[in-house]
């Protein structure tokens, strides 16, 4: 097989995985999204699982991001430290089959005071400036289950912090006081907007979760505004600690358009200016970039 003549690209996460074929022509010609995240995989069955992409796809080269990387994955690819470069992802990679299938490192952030990782937004943020869709030095949110605020120095990754806003939001949803409340979808207006505005504030955000169902039981929020003003508290907090690291770099929401509408309007009401880069597009200049790399 030859990566010059196309491959695959698969971004696969913990509960779902997303195969993009590219042609020689570094154009994206055929995809597909499904629910086979790594721990729906039994003990040994990735191969087949690998198999399975090719036979949806093409018995192409395979490039895999995401947790397939992770020690609960098919094989682990070790951590590349920031500052980390695409240029290190790709002297990194972890061939599951020689010259056929790579793997993807994450990456890594530590100091005297931090630790933290990331597996499959390395190839987003780093494709995007590879692409000219953020600046060498920039400040990007990556929403998701584990929101990500990553610091681009001279265009490679700096420095990130991780904010558990997706799963807290999803676990309070299904498993808390609060899931009857939440069940709808989140959206823009004024209930995001005041919720936005708590989260803000320095205040604790276990006490002004509480808060969500008090106010409805006391006659001062509607129920179905719940959703959106609790989303709104989660990711003004978020915003709040994100901002920290900003400096002066320009700052970019990076993802899903669902998502990152979400966290653009709660900058927007923080008073800072920001745009928006598809998640999807970035991965696949990321992808790209490192099969350049390969050679």
């Amino acid at each position: 097989m030859h990566w010059a003549e196309g491959f695959i690209a698969a971004d696969w996460g913990t509960t779902n995985r997303r195969a993009y074929l590219i042609d020689g022509d570094g154009k994206c010609i055929d995809e597909f999204e499904d629910e086979k995240g790594i721990l729906s995989v039994p003990k040994g069955g990735f191969e087949a699982a690998v198999q399975e992409i090719r036979e949806r796809l093409g018995d192409r080269p395979l490039l895999l991001a995401g947790m397939v990387g992770s020690n609960r994955g098919w094989i682990e690819a070790p951590y590349v430290p920031c500052p980390a470069g695409i240029e290190d992802l790709a002297k990194a990679l972890v061939w599951a089959e020689a010259e056929q299938t790579a793997i993807v490192p994450g990456v890594s952030f530590i100091d005297a005071d931090e630790a933290d990782v990331m597996r499959g937004e390395e190839v987003q943020l780093l494709g995007a400036y590879a692409a000219g869709l953020v600046s060498a030095n920039a400040l990007v949110c990556h929403p998701g289950t584990h929101n990500k605020w990553a610091r681009l120095e001279s265009g490679g990754i700096a420095r990130f912090t991780t904010v558990m806003t997706g799963e807290l939001f999803n676990l309070l949803r299904e498993h808390s006081i609060l899931a009857d409340l939440l069940s709808g979808s989140a959206e823009p207006g004024e209930a995001f907007a005041s919720g936005v505005r708590r989260g803000l504030d320095d205040e604790c955000l276990t006490a002004e979760l509480f808060k969500v169902r008090a106010r409805v039981l006391l006659g001062q929020a509607d129920a179905k505004d719940a959703p959106s003003y609790g989303s709104g508290l989660l990711i003004g907090a978020d915003v709040r600690a994100g901002l920290r690291q900003r400096g002066e770099a320009e700052i970019v929401v990076m993802g899903r358009p669902e998502l990152t509408r979400l966290y653009s309007e709660a900058l927007r009401i923080a008073g800072k200016r920001c745009h928006e880069v598809d998640g999807e597009q970035a991965f696949l200049a990321g992808a790209k970039r490192i099969v350049e790399l390969i050679g």
